[in-house]
């Protein structure tokens, strides 16, 4: 077997009595925002800029002051000419990110719900080359505690134990705004394929675990805020969100089974 690159390149420096300098990993973090503007510069503020290379926002057709706030905190600005949906948003996240050269992307909301300081932390394990995907959980902590609506809680709670049962998982969380990723895992999975809708982000985790990736995910523990100016989903939209999830876990079942064959769910040529 051919050593790796970074193996034999570290090899060669001790040849010839040079230390090689190894290259700091890119990160990036994307933020899909829609109408994000009460809340983008609290949510800036937080971030840990020492450790982020660029910050890159997608506006969906924002019908406040968004863009212009965007641009003040000198973020690069990716305008959509119409709205996509919170799925179509994240396309454009991840294809900007990739296209800047990123190995390590994060998506945050803008809305501040989610603890930004957290981020150095839920990076680390994909840093360290432990994990492929992480997750910032409300559930680690007490998110009723932080102004959760009860049956949010309820709903979330249902729904992850019935992905854990399916997909193999001992998550505590898969509905969170806050999520981190490899380069490698968003050259694999077909995330071009997945939903424009909210659904998007379940879909994706089907993905990683269809693609083997099972193992390499992995979660921490996020505070998170709800207040008035927070973007919340309403009960109506929360309840079509809770069905298609359940149509993205049997969609799932059916695959693996080999009932029914999802190209959402067959990674990308080559990978």
């Amino acid at each position: 077997m051919r050593p790796r690159i970074g193996a034999a390149r570290r090899a060669w420096g001790t040849l010839r009595g040079v230390e090689p300098t190894a290259r700091t990993p890119s990160v990036v973090i994307v933020m899909p925002a829609y109408n994000a503007a009460r809340t983008l510069e609290r949510t800036y503020a937080d971030i840990p800029h020492d450790r982020v290379e660029r910050i890159i926002l997608v506006d969906d057709v924002s019908g406040d002051e968004t863009v212009e706030i965007a641009r003040q905190l000198g973020l690069h600005v990716i305008i959509h000419q119409q709205n996509r949906g919170y799925g179509g948003n994240q396309k454009t996240c991840y294809d900007a990110a990739l296209e800047a050269g990123a190995d390590v992307v994060v998506m945050l909301h803008p809305d501040y719900q989610y603890d930004a300081t957290r981020i150095p932390d839920l990076i680390e394990p994909i840093l360290a080359g432990e994990r492929d995907l992480m997750l910032g959980s409300r559930f680690l902590g007490d998110p009723l505690a932080g102004g959760m609506p009860r049956w949010k809680y309820v709903s979330n709670r249902f729904l992850t134990i019935v992905e854990n049962a399916v997909f193999g998982l001992r998550l505590s969380e898969y509905h969170t705004g806050l999520r981190a990723y490899s380069r490698r895992l968003l050259e694999t999975i077909p995330y071009d394929r997945n939903s424009d809708d909210f659904v998007f982000d379940q879909e994706l985790i089907a993905q990683v675990v269809a693609a083997g990736m099972r193992r390499r995910v992995g979660e921490i523990a996020v505070p998170t805020r709800y207040f008035e100016e927070a973007s919340s989903v309403g009960f109506q939209r929360s309840v079509v969100y809770g069905l298609s999830t359940l149509g993205v876990v049997l969609g799932y079942m059916l695959h693996r089974l080999g009932l029914r064959r999802s190209p959402k769910l067959t990674a990308r040529s080559g990978s």
